[in-house]
């Protein structure tokens, strides 16, 4: 994949919608149609799939840094009053396009969530320093922990005993973090495939009843458990917001257990809307529960937002190639398939797609789907948009995060350029 930074397109503010119907639910201040046309910030979607030809990733980096201050913004608010510090680390299994993380590291808002020792090198090379990269990684094999060991910066969460165990015999007397597993789970709207943890076993982090042999590695060799990492789960908005006030609840008899913590890494998780009536995250509803939860400890707080930073900053430019009945269905086919954003067939998570230029005529619905042979490369169905034509621009909203980073060359259709967007 070849990847392009384009420099901002002046354009002129219109009322949004297109002709003369309501305004999306998903249509914001700087993803608009402006005289009939969308815009990502400053850009014009169609111009700019016609220029670099589709499909395209376009990621608006200015969205990410406002989320990123408004996120500082309600931590510091919240937590400052109640005893507690905080930090953000990006979690780039979520976007790690080379041009966006040079980008982002340069900003200096957030340091870089990895999980691999391959994360932790492309994060140095776009310009993370070492000591602002935490690694939570899972099934480490030998190889794993002896490249781990290299790093005496890098913070480091284990999340099994197997691997405490064999980084204690690498290096003796360093801090560590422990990976846990709280027991409870949270995912947008109640996805059990978006839980991390919960009633049924999982494969990610140490759970309660084992910490006892954690702590009797650790002092074996001599380690310090200075950190304590969680997560719980993907996508989750208000209405799960009982559900995030357990695992917080549950966390605290790990913390109890820990006299040298310093610091409680949150994880992830934080969602975005991906339908009509979800709302977007309170994040001072958000963070008032994380200080009622560690208030008064004197921790710092850390949190991994990925999709939360990146997902509505980005969109997936794709063609129309065909509008088609089939029986009872219109069909309606792009030049983008499930296996450039996987999220939607895997979970359920939409990326809904949008005319560019929508058409002067009354809606239609049509059933979307994408150029990979599989039944499951469906974008929608049942979808309602001005019918297009073939060639038309059709932008995949909601693509910024898990998109180009899961992508794959299935049927060799992975090809795609990635567009960096400055304003």
């Amino acid at each position: 994949m070849s990847e392009t930074t384009v420099a901002p397109t002046a354009v002129q503010d219109a009322a949004p919608g297109a002709a003369g119907a309501a305004a999306p639910w998903w249509q914001r201040s700087d993803l608009a149609y402006r005289h009939g046309r969308l815009h990502l910030g400053t850009t014009d979607l169609d111009a700019l799939a016609r220029k670099v030809g589709t499909p395209a990733y376009a990621i608006r980096a200015p969205r990410v840094g406002e989320k990123l201050r408004g996120l500082h913004r309600a931590m510091a608010g919240a937590l400052e009053p109640a005893g507690l510090d905080h930090r953000i680390y990006y979690a780039i299994k979520a976007n790690r396009t080379p041009q966006f993380l040079s980008w982002l590291a340069a900003q200096r808002l957030c340091g870089a969530d990895i999980c691999s020792p391959g994360e932790l090198l492309h994060a140095l090379s776009c310009g993370f320093r070492e000591e602002d990269i935490s690694f939570t990684g899972t099934s480490l094999g030998r190889g794993d922990i002896a490249f781990l060991a290299r790093f005496d910066r890098l913070a480091v969460n284990f999340d099994s005993l197997s691997a405490l165990e064999r980084f204690g015999a690498l290096c003796p007397g360093r801090e560590v973090g422990l990976r846990i597993n709280p027991d409870r789970g949270i995912g947008y709207g109640g996805s059990e495939m978006l839980q991390y943890s919960g009633i049924e076993a999982t494969k990610f982090g140490i759970y309660l009843d084992r910490m006892p042999e954690a702590l009797e590695i650790a002092a074996r060799h001599g380690m310090k458990i200075t950190r304590l990492h969680f997560h719980a789960g993907c996508g989750y908005l208000d209405r799960e917001a009982e559900q995030f006030a357990a695992v917080l609840d549950a966390s605290r008899a790990f913390i109890d257990m820990l006299p040298d913590l310093k610091l409680v890494n949150i994880g992830g998780g934080l969602g975005v809307p991906h339908r009509k009536g979800d709302k977007p995250l309170d994040l001072g509803r958000w963070a008032a529960a994380i200080a009622s939860a560690y208030g008064g400890r004197g921790l710092t707080i850390a949190v991994e937002p990925g999709d939360f930073l990146v997902k509505d900053a980005g969109v997936l430019l794709a063609s129309a190639t065909y509008r088609e009945r089939r029986k009872d269905t219109a069909f309606l086919g792009l030049d983008a398939g499930f296996n450039l954003a996987m999220e939607p067939a895997f979970y359920d998570l939409p990326c809904e797609p949008v005319p560019a230029v929508p058409r002067d005529w009354p809606a239609a619905r049509f059933t979307v789907v994408g150029n990979v042979n599989e039944a499951l490369d469906k974008w929608a169905v049942d979808h309602p948009m001005p019918p297009p034509e073939p060639g038309d621009v059709i932008v995949l909203v909601n693509a910024g995060g898990y998109a180009a980073s899961m992508r794959s060359d299935h049927c060799l259709r992975g090809a795609a350029e990635s567009v960096l967007l400055l304003d």
